[in-house]
Parts: C-alpha cells; sequence; structure tokens
C-alpha cells in the first residue's frame, strides 16, 4: 500500500471490539473468540512495525472487565501471559518493544513476573512500540496521576502554580510517547470505554463494523488512508 509517508499517523490506538460477539456468531465458545483476536493482534502488531508505524496502543483488558465470568477471565489473562511470554522468546528475531499501561499490581505473581521479562527482553527493540492497555482504567489512570501530584505539593516539591498539563502527562502511563493520532474501535461501537480519556482529546476517531478477529492489514490500511483525508486543526478553527 503506498502511503502519503508525510502525513503517516505515529501512533495508532486500538479497541478491540467483537471477540465474543464473533464466537458466538460462530457458535463457539467465548475463548475461541479471544484466542483468535490474539492471532488478528499479532497479525495486525507485526504489519504495523513493517509499515513503519512508531506506536501502536490497544485495550486488552479493562479494569472493568473483572466483572465478567470468573472462567472467562482466567481464560483471557491464561491467553494473555502466553501471549507475552511468546513475545519474549521472539524478541532476538522480531524489533518490536512491548510495554504494559495500567495496574499490574492487582495481577498474579505470574502475571507480572511475565511482564516484566517481556519488557525486559524487548526494551532495546528499536521498532514499532507495542503498548498493551492491561488492567487499565482511563479514570484510574487519571486518579493515579492526581494523587502522585497532590503528594509532590504536600512534600513542597512542586507548588500548585507548577501543576501543568506537560506535568500531568508525564505522570501518565505513556509519559514520553506522542499522544494517538487515530484510533480505531471495532465492532461498530461507537464509545472511548475509559480508554485513554487525556491522551485522545485531538484524535482522530474511527469506528468499524467488522468484529475484531475479522480485522485484517488491509483494514490498517483503509483507516490510514481514512485519517490521512482529514485535517486536523487541534482546535486552531
Amino acid at each position: 500500500m503506498d502511503f502519503n509517508k508525510e502525513n503517516m499517523p505515529k501512533h495508532i490506538a486500538i479497541i478491540m471490539d467483537g471477540n465474543r460477539r464473533w464466537a458466538k456468531a460462530q457458535g463457539k465458545p467465548v475463548s475461541y473468540g479471544h484466542k483468535e483476536g490474539a492471532k488478528t493482534l499479532e497479525k495486525i502488531v507485526r504489519y504495523a512495525n513493517k509499515i513503519g508505524l512508531e506506536y501502536i496502543t490497544v485495550y486488552a483488558f479493562s479494569t472493568e472487565n473483572w466483572k465478567r465470568a470468573e472462567d472467562e477471565v482466567k481464560a483471557l489473562m491464561l491467553l494473555l501471559q502466553n501471549y507475552l511470554d511468546d513475545y519474549s522468546k521472539r524478541a532476538d528475531t522480531e524489533n518490536i518493544r512491548v510495554k504494559i499501561l495500567g495496574d499490574i499490581s492487582a495481577l498474579s505473581t505470574g502475571m507480572q513476573k511475565s511482564i516484566y521479562n517481556c519488557m525486559e527482553r524487548t526494551k532495546d527493540n528499536t521498532g514499532v512500540t507495542f503498548n498493551i492497555a492491561l488492567n487499565y482504567g482511563g479514570r484510574d489512570e487519571l486518579l493515579k496521576a492526581i494523587k502522585e501530584i497532590a503528594s509532590q505539593v504536600q512534600k513542597n516539591e512542586i507548588t500548585m502554580n507548577e501543576i501543568t498539563e506537560e506535568l500531568v502527562t508525564n505522570h501518565l502511563y505513556t509519559k514520553g510517547e506522542p499522544e494517538p493520532d487515530l484510533l480505531i474501535r471495532t465492532s461498530g461501537e461507537q464509545r472511548l470505554s475509559n480508554f485513554l480519556p487525556w491522551q485522545l482529546v485531538y484524535t482522530e476517531l474511527l469506528f468499524i463494523d467488522k468484529n475484531w478477529p475479522d480485522f485484517e492489514e488491509k483494514d490498517l490500511d483503509e483507516a490510514i488512508i481514512e485519517y490521512q483525508k482529514r485535517t486536523r486543526k487541534f482546535g486552531a478553527e
């Protein structure tokens, strides 16, 4: 696909919606939908790296997802842990850097070990930075940042007047990264679902009817082309 290289998004965020309804339509269990969704994710991240995207951030598991059935949560966590372990093994052959966004303290010891190992093994890779939002909630992230900043004020490390947008940004999980240029949500749903509320204020939004397991490289191509047709004004007009 020939893109306008001068207008490529640096950062694409994805809400991977539709695994469960895709599985139901196939007459399969929910776990099958998540497995197929994981295969799609691996394919799309590799393609993102191939076409030169700098960052891709996906919503893998929200703070609200703990409300789902216990069996589904256990299966999804095991799938994610295996996914991270697999990336660790392939760190030397794929130039992809993996980061986790979210409160990992609530996760199992085994999952935390897999997270740290994967991030450590891939930290020096120079291709796409693959952010996985895991046990992530946008309000939870902002609350964490507010508490950290309030603590600094309380300790007289900073003054109230030194609290700026940049300071808040530097207390988020995405510190040091550009804000997403484009958000893609699959399955036809048109909401953000507590995903990156601070970072998405000027992001272009694209909602696709296709369920996530059916999402293909050409869909990402088409999303980028649609992004390149838009004029981003950042409130200037």
